[in-house]
């Protein structure tokens, strides 16, 4: 039983670290046979790994066709960004924050402004946003969060490729910074939420177009 929940997580793992580094997108079919082939192990486990995701609607299972990375959709997106919101800013509001990974966040806003690809871009934003709230210890909301932010990747990676959209989130990141320095949690967490909900009305702006 060890065993197969090990081979059920690494595979769910390489799955989503797949989905990261922009090599399955929204929309794209799962080849469980090709997969098994490639991280030789058995189908049982990848098919575990694909129930897992599509609990977090990540994956979707459609009769007759099977898995597929769940499309992106404008009802999702909002109901998507308002809860992650929610849950940052009370990982932040719970959080202690010391000089290390106060540096840590300052290195990283850095390197959002200095990545040259949008992939780059986004992934470093995302870090970012780690960094905020991985010293929460309630390690329920952080699987939940977790699992959220791998579709706020997928809608950041299809819309936010326009660089110049990260200004005014790169002057909330400031803000949020100088708010820990200087001990004032309620101050980061409303940027926090600002930030968010910043990003949110710009995706839904983009999926009414389409």
């Amino acid at each position: 039983m060890v065993r197969k929940m090990i081979v059920r997580d690494q595979v769910r793992e390489y799955l989503l670290k797949q989905m990261r580094a922009g090599k399955l997108n929204a929309g794209d079919s799962v080849n469980l046979a090709a997969l098994a082939r490639t991280l030789d192990v058995s189908v049982t486990p990848i098919r575990e790994a694909l129930t897992q995701l599509q609990q977090s609607h990540v994956i979707e299972a459609i009769p007759n066709r099977g898995f597929f990375i769940k499309e992106l959709s404008h009802d999702e997106a909002k109901n998507l960004y308002e809860i992650v919101a929610q849950l940052e800013v009370l990982a932040l509001e719970q959080s202690v924050f010391d000089e290390q990974t106060i540096t840590n966040l300052r290195i990283q806003q850095k390197q959002i402004q200095e990545a040259e690809q949008p992939l780059d871009r986004i992934n470093s934003y995302m870090e970012f946003h780690h960094l905020l709230t991985k010293n929460y210890r309630n390690t329920v909301a952080q699987q939940i969060l977790g699992d959220l932010k791998t579709r706020v990747f997928l809608y950041e990676k299809a819309f936010m490729s326009d660089e110049s959209f990260y200004f005014n989130s790169d002057n909330q990141h400031e803000a949020i910074i100088s708010a820990i320095e200087d001990d004032n949690l309620p101050s980061a967490a409303l940027v926090l939420k600002m930030n968010w909900y910043l990003v949110q009305d710009y995706i839904e702006k983009q999926l009414v177009v389409l």
